[in-house]
């Protein structure tokens, strides 16, 4: 039975700030909780689940019955789906190197469903790493867990000040994302770089685009003003990474 305090406190975790004091993050539906159950990276806090879910997987720990509408009450979905669970968010090193591998950074990707979508892709070309801009989405928001269908536990993001970022470490070349610029078709495929995602609307900043190694496109063919972000990083790394 779910308890007014235990509902308070979950839908309460849709603010930031209580994740990060928390250090827990949400997740719904057996498909994702399940997947994350098997990874080292996280640990489970507590789930709560109807009796469906509760008598098919009776080796899941901490899970606390709860009927349909009690999920509903809880639920950040619009259909809830059979269970609930809160994950402690996985832990990773401070600051991995970057060198001989293929990383990303994100310029203010601010929608949650790219910020999972990016998370999935990333996580199907073997990246490891991505450094956001400190405005893009945070990547706990329960929208952004339901994206990366598991691959939150797989994925190193950090935020940082991607200027100073860029300044200050040692990093491999820097290759922006943009509407002109040399394109991925011509460019044989990285084994050490950070490829550099820009915002929507308005690209990467002009800043960040004078810190590039190399300026790369998508050639556009058709009259389409942008591409989506994830489908861009997609694409990107479909012809990157081989």
């Amino acid at each position: 039975m779910l308890t007014k305090a235990q509902a308070k406190y979950i839908q309460n975790l849709g603010h930031k700030k209580l994740r990060e004091n928390e250090k827990l993050f949400v997740a719904e539906g057996p498909k994702l909780v399940l997947e994350l159950l098997k990874e080292s990276t996280i640990s489970l806090h507590s789930a709560f689940a109807t009796e469906a879910f509760t008598a098919a997987h009776p080796q899941v720990e901490n899970l606390v019955e709860v009927s349909e509408a009690e999920l509903e009450r809880i639920s950040f979905l619009s259909t809830p789906n059979q269970v609930l669970a809160l994950f402690q968010k996985p832990i990773f090193p401070k600051l991995p190197s970057f060198h001989h591998q293929v990383s990303l950074m994100l310029d203010t990707i601010q929608d949650p469903g790219n910020m999972g979508s990016i998370l999935r892709i990333a996580d199907w070309y073997g990246i490891k790493n991505i450094i956001c801009s400190k405005d893009s989405a945070d990547v706990f928001n329960p929208k952004v867990i339901q994206s990366t269908m598991g691959s939150i536990a797989r994925v190193h993001v950090r935020y940082e000040d991607l200027e100073v970022f860029i300044k200050e470490n040692d990093l491999p070349p820097v290759y922006v994302t943009a509407l002109r610029g040399k394109s991925v078709f011509e460019i044989d495929p990285l084994k050490e770089a950070i490829i550099l995602i820009g915002n929507e609307s308005k690209g990467v900043s002009e800043n960040l685009l004078k810190l590039a190694t190399e300026t790369i496109t998508i050639p556009r063919k058709g009259r389409a003003e942008s591409l989506n972000a994830a489908v861009a990083t997609g694409i990107v790394l479909s012809h990157l990474i081989r």
